[in-house]
């Protein structure tokens, strides 16, 4: 079993666990600090979608500094039970949803609208251009994606790369919407 802690907010310090699974890399600490730095160390009230959430360390992040609810994408059964253990070890926080479903199907299906879509996919399959045409319409005007990749990112849709930051061969980006 593999694990990595979160790093600020109400669970701090807490220990995330999680099996090995194909794709499944956890976002580092150092680059989940400077993400949260880039959007302020809390997220009240805010609505998040962990797209691909794997370890859940995002997600779990976002919850941690006051998101009012994290939506967490996972299909793997093993990784759906760790996310699951990992909420209830943090006394299931009811902000926190797991849900088991394909991504692609459920941003084609879902009407929720978010504030911030963590978007963390298995690399080299494709998963980044199959997602941009859904992604409009579950994020709100003023959303945020974040975005890690193995190659550099100017935009998605409307949506401009205003912070990149790379630590080895991951490229992390924070996107807004362009405004005119």
């Amino acid at each position: 079993m593999n694990s990595v802690r979160i790093i600020g907010g109400t669970y701090r310090r807490r220990v995330l666990r999680f099996p090995d699974s194909e794709g499944l890399r956890p976002t580092p600490d150092r680059v989940r600090e400077t993400l949260f730095n880039w959007l302020g160390q809390e997220l009240d009230g805010w609505h998040c979608l962990d797209l691909f959430a794997g370890s859940g360390a995002l997600g779990f992040e976002a919850a941690s500094r006051g998101a009012a609810r994290v939506v967490m994408i996972e299909e793997t059964p093993r990784v759906i039970a760790a996310l699951r253990e990992n909420a209830e070890m943090l006394q299931n926080p009811l902000e926190i949803e797991i849900i088991r479903r394909d991504a692609l199907q459920y941003l084609a299906s879902t009407t929720a609208k978010f504030d911030l879509i963590f978007l963390d996919p298995p690399y080299k399959k494709g998963w980044i251009p199959r997602l941009d045409p859904l992604l409009p319409g579950v994020l709100k005007e003023d959303a945020a994606l974040y975005v890690e990749s193995e190659e550099k990112i100017e935009a998605l849709g409307d949506w401009r790369t205003v912070r990149h930051g790379r630590a080895g061969e991951v490229h992390f980006h924070l996107l807004r919407r362009q405004t005119a």
